[in-house]
């Protein structure tokens, strides 16, 4: 079992910065992580995915550029920097884990491929 915990959100200026944090515990095996993000009204959304050999990453459109996924192998925690905030990235956002070793967008941006979530952390980006 991994447990996922977020912490960083906040709210926050349009063009602010936040950094939100993602502290994986418990049995600690997995291949990559993943940041989604959920809107009232909406569904959930891949943001960015990392992995933990290598530090491969991905990032949705809409945030690169913008967003970077970072990963400490040592501390078991995964970050999502956050810069030039817009209004619509307003959101929960949540971490997640997965097992499996495949690496292409389609999957990693599939929350279906992700065992584990964490419990969300709110960000609130005012204009």
């Amino acid at each position: 079992q991994v447990q996922l915990v977020e912490s960083g959100g906040g709210l926050v200026q349009a063009g602010g910065s936040l950094r939100l944090s993602c502290a994986a515990s418990g049995r600690t095996f997995s291949n990559a992580m993943g940041w989604f993000r959920q809107a009232p009204g909406k569904e959930r959304e891949f943001v960015a995915g990392i992995r933990w050999s290598g530090g491969n990453t991905y990032y949705e459109d809409s945030v690169k550029g913008r967003f970077t996924i970072s990963r400490d192998n040592a501390k078991n925690t995964v970050y999502l920097q956050m810069n030039s905030l817009k209004p619509e990235d307003t959101a929960v956002y949540y971490c997640a884990a997965r097992h499996g070793s495949s690496w292409f967008q389609g999957i990693v941006s599939n929350a279906h491929e992700y065992h584990y979530w964490g419990q969300g952390t709110q960000v609130t980006v005012s204009s």
